[in-house]
C-alpha cells in the first residue's frame, strides 16, 4: 500500500507552497505547523546537506471537524495527527512535488468503523486539494 497521494506541478517552489495552502484551506484544512527541512538541514548539517536536499517543507494540516471525530473514536490517533503534507523540489528540478499522507494508513493501524469513515473523508479532501493543484479539478 502506498502511504501518500502525490501531485507533481509545474509551479515555482514559492507558488507551489502558496497554492498548496490555498487548496488545503479550500478543503477545510488549516496549517498547525510548518517544518522547513532545508533550513533545518542547513543549520544542523551544513549548507551542502541543504543544497543536496533542495527545497522541502512539511505542512501539518488539520481539519478540526475530522480531527474531533477521529479523537472521539480513538484518542490514541492524536499521535498520527496532523495530516502531513510535503512540498518539495530537488536541485535542478523543473516541477514541484506535493505529497499528502494517505489517511488510510490510520485504518491499517486501527480498523474501527468510525476511524475508517474519518479516513475516507480526509482522504477524499486531500485528494481533492491535490487535484486542484494539478489542474484536474
Amino acid at each position: 500500500m502506498s502511504y501518500t497521494h502525490t501531485a507533481v506541478v509545474p509551479l515555482s517552489w514559492e507558488d507551489a507552497v502558496a497554492k498548496t495552502r490555498e487548496a488545503l484551506a479550500g478543503q477545510g484544512f488549516g496549517i498547525l505547523s510548518e517544518i522547513d527541512v532545508r533550513a533545518t538541514f542547513a543549520a544542523k548539517l551544513g549548507e551542502e546537506a541543504a543544497e543536496t536536499l533542495g527545497d522541502y517543507v512539511i505542512l501539518g494540516a488539520c481539519n478540526p471537524g475530522l480531527a474531533s471525530r477521529a479523537l472521539a473514536a480513538e484518542p490514541e490517533l492524536g499521535a498520527l495527527l496532523p495530516c502531513n503534507v510535503v512540498v518539495r523540489r530537488g536541485p535542478g528540478e523543473t516541477a514541484t512535488t506535493v505529497q499528502a499522507i494517505d489517511p488510510q494508513t490510520m485504518v491499517q493501524l486501527s480498523g474501527t468503523p468510525a476511524v475508517r469513515e474519518v479516513a475516507d473523508d480526509a482522504g477524499a479532501r486531500l485528494q481533492a486539494a491535490l487535484a486542484v493543484l494539478a489542474g484536474d479539478a
